[in-house]
């Protein structure tokens, strides 16, 4: 999708704080950081949302991109405490750019229920 932001991203046409990237993923750190970290991990082929990873390919690049957001967690020092992964599916649930990411979410104490 040309005109999707995080696709530019991906593409390198928008500067972003990229922290890792593999052929499948890349992750950033998020302009509006909810969290001490806070980084978007993002597969490399548009998707809107997670419901469209169907099939095993589908299945294979949910499983790549959170196989990043993990990395990058352990990295980033935050496997010691504990760290939040979120995925947001549409707009009642707060989804506002419509390209399937993966929030990491560390650094400080998460509170449950979310939202």
């Amino acid at each position: 999708m040309n005109d999707c932001i995080f696709c530019r991203i991906v593409r390198g046409e928008i500067p972003a704080d990229v922290v890792a990237r593999t052929d499948d993923a890349v992750a950033f750190r998020d302009l509006n950081p909810q969290a001490p970290v806070h980084v978007l991990v993002v597969p490399t082929r548009h998707l809107a949302a997670a419901r469209d990873a169907a099939g095993d390919d589908g299945a294979l690049l949910l499983g790549r991109t959170l196989q990043l957001a993990t990395r990058v967690a352990g990295e980033l020092g935050l496997d010691a405490n504990g760290y939040r992964l979120v995925t947001n599916t549409g707009a009642e649930a707060g989804q506002s750019v419509f390209h399937l990411h993966v929030h990491l979410l560390g650094g400080r104490p998460m509170g449950w229920p979310p939202g």
